[in-house]
């Protein structure tokens, strides 16, 4: 299968993974476990999304690995992994937010975001209603159009954030905000890594900053802001909080400069 077949299948299991999670939520939610802290929680549907996407890709990949979000690590044999997020915004689904989005990318070498090359992938918002896709070397896409990154106005940049949800890590994350307003329009915070990246990868939002992201809420995302044009980039990469920035070239390259200058001297 080329990369274009595999984009193809990743749209195809993100559209049918969506609708199983837009059913589960119309039909009540409950919830399973707590992740890294009592706000981070997973609902019973996270698990059976990314069930759902695990046992598609087996019987249609079946030499290939997977990295899920709930459900862990499996090595392949095919070089390829694909590496999932069920539901991307728990917390907004749990709260019948319409932020949420279904996340499946592919992956050429180790799963490991420092090593691998992204080789398709979809973000799926089943609630907007909304599929983005992008293939290597072939572009981003939604509805059938070519997508591509912001440029930079007088008015500022229109930033997308996040934030994580150890509350000893809130002061840090304000201050990060505090310094980007100083190139902002304004900041969004919509609560879904991977929605913030397609709408950078759209042009709906020209930048995006955040830390603590796992490879899953990213994996897609980043592709699709590469192939419309963008920048992606991880600081940081020894803390247990790397930095996630992601843009267009000049407000990336801003964005970052402001960023790094704040662990600068004087």
């Amino acid at each position: 299968m080329n990369d274009a077949g595999l984009g193809a299948l990743a749209a195809d299991i993100a559209l049918e993974a969506g609708a199983r999670a837009k059913q589960r939520r119309s039909e009540g939610v409950a919830l399973a476990a707590t992740k890294s802290s009592l706000a981070d929680i997973v609902t019973e549907a996270d698990r059976e999304v990314e069930q759902l996407v695990r046992d598609r890709l087996h019987a249609e990949r079946p030499d290939d690995g997977f990295f899920g979000e709930e459900s862990g690590a499996e090595a392949g044999t095919s070089g390829l992994t694909w590496i999932v997020d069920p539901i991307d915004g728990t917390v907004n689904y749990a709260y019948g937010i319409g932020a949420y989005s279904v996340s499946i990318a592919v992956v050429q070498g180790e799963p490991d975001p420092q090593r691998w090359q992204g080789v398709a992938g979809a973000v799926y918002a089943p609630v907007l209603g909304e599929l983005f896709t992008a293939v290597r070397a072939e572009g981003a896409w939604l509805s059938g159009s070519r997508l591509s990154v912001g440029e930079v106005t007088a008015a500022g940049a229109l930033l997308g954030t996040g934030f994580g949800y150890d509350p000893a890590t809130h002061d840090d994350d304000l201050a990060t905000v505090r310094r980007a307003m100083t190139m902002a329009r304004d900041v969004r915070r919509m609560g879904s890594a991977a929605i913030d990246l397609s709408y950078v990868a759209a042009g709906r939002l020209d930048g995006y900053f955040e830390r603590g992201l796992k490879p899953w809420d990213f994996a897609a995302g980043a592709l699709l802001v590469q192939e419309a044009g963008g920048i992606v980039t991880r600081l940081e990469l020894a803390s247990p909080r790397p930095m996630l920035i992601a843009g267009g070239p000049a407000v990336h390259d801003r964005l970052r400069g402001i960023i790094e200058s704040a662990g600068r001297p004087g």
